[in-house]
């Protein structure tokens, strides 16, 4: 156990199994290494050298029963990330996914613990040079509204449909929770822009993608356009909370925020340059801007330090694990 639980035992048994849907991606590749050193064995849904379960669709009922046979914690991270502007493409299936990893896990008197993949998003889609503060009070109601609007259903809306898909999937998880009062105890993980080290170099690695772009092809204006400045977190940190939050018995009923420093690409540039001078990269982007925002995170932030570290993973160490072996 690499986790320093202050003499207390965990919420799950160490050496039990967990379940890890959408292992194969980028961050559920990363929860499942954690998990396992921390001495747990886990069971994926996807394609993996781990143990798994093939879900063909989440969406069905029933799609984790078998899944969740024999598990004592759940960590449900698999989400429709194909970019459709349709809401209706996205949505229910995201809700359904969420709701049937619940309805599984509740009908398992293994499972002590279910921990839910939402993100920033599910709050607050980043906004440029505003001074605001973020809470966990907060969701993500006008990009709801914006996502149901009526077509055309354009590719610039398809951010918005998976911000919407996050709010409904996360609310309605916690709906679940309260209306049915399942035997485990339910977290919520919101990472915002991940990045770090990709665990395989096959996956498309989501946003982990994006500084290995600028890093092999120098097109940071298009990955600045695309993801403007907001916060960001090491991706190793994000599947920490994860297990933080399936193991820490300090650790129930919280939206923990995986916010670790504000940044924008022209950050990730000046941490190329120091992390590969003899490579050139292009000049600044004029006119990025900042995110100004704020919050109390020092639940989230606390947590990091319960595994040795000194807090989160900072920005030119993810960078650096984002292009390590290139």
């Amino acid at each position: 156990m690499n986790y320093d639980l202050k003499g207390k035992k965990p919420a799950i048994p160490i050496g039990s199994m967990v379940l890890v849907t959408g292992i194969s991606g980028y961050i559920g590749s990363h929860v499942a290494d954690q998990l396992l050193q921390a001495g747990y064995r886990v069971r994926g849904t996807g394609e993996s050298h781990i143990e798994t379960v093939i879900v063909a669709d989440m969406a069905q009922t029933g799609a984790f029963d078998e899944a969740c046979k024999g598990v004592t914690g759940v960590a449900h991270v698999a989400s429709d990330m194909s970019d459709s502007p349709d809401p209706n493409k996205i949505i229910p299936s995201v809700i359904a996914g969420a709701l049937n990893a619940l309805s599984a896990a509740a009908n398992e008197p293994s499972i002590k613990r279910f921990v839910f993949t939402s993100s920033s998003t599910a709050i607050l889609i980043p906004r440029l040079n505003e001074e605001f503060t973020i809470t966990t009070d907060q969701w993500n109601d006008p990009a709801v509204a914006a996502a149901w609007a009526p077509p055309p259903y354009t590719t610039d809306r398809a951010f918005t449909v998976y911000a919407a898909s996050k709010t409904h999937a996360e609310r309605a998880s916690w709906d679940f929770v309260r209306s049915k009062t399942p035997p485990f105890t339910f977290n919520a993980v919101l990472p915002n822009f991940n990045m770090g080290t990709i665990l395989n170099p096959q996956q498309p690695a989501s946003t982990g993608a994006a500084v290995k772009t600028v890093f092999e092809t120098g097109h940071v204006e298009e990955m600045a356009q695309r993801y403007g400045p907001q916060w960001m977190v090491d991706v190793q940190d994000t599947a920490r909370l994860h297990v933080a939050a399936l193991i820490d018995p300090d650790v129930e009923n919280q939206r923990l925020l995986a916010f670790a420093h504000p940044f924008n690409f022209n950050d990730v540039l000046a941490c190329l340059r120091n992390l590969a001078p003899g490579k050139t990269f292009p000049r600044d982007v004029e006119g990025l801007g900042r995110d100004l925002s704020r919050l109390d995170n020092r639940p989230g932030a606390e947590l990091p330090r319960k595994f040795g570290r000194e807090g989160w993973v900072g920005l030119e160490e993810s960078v650096k694990g984002n292009i390590a072996g290139l």
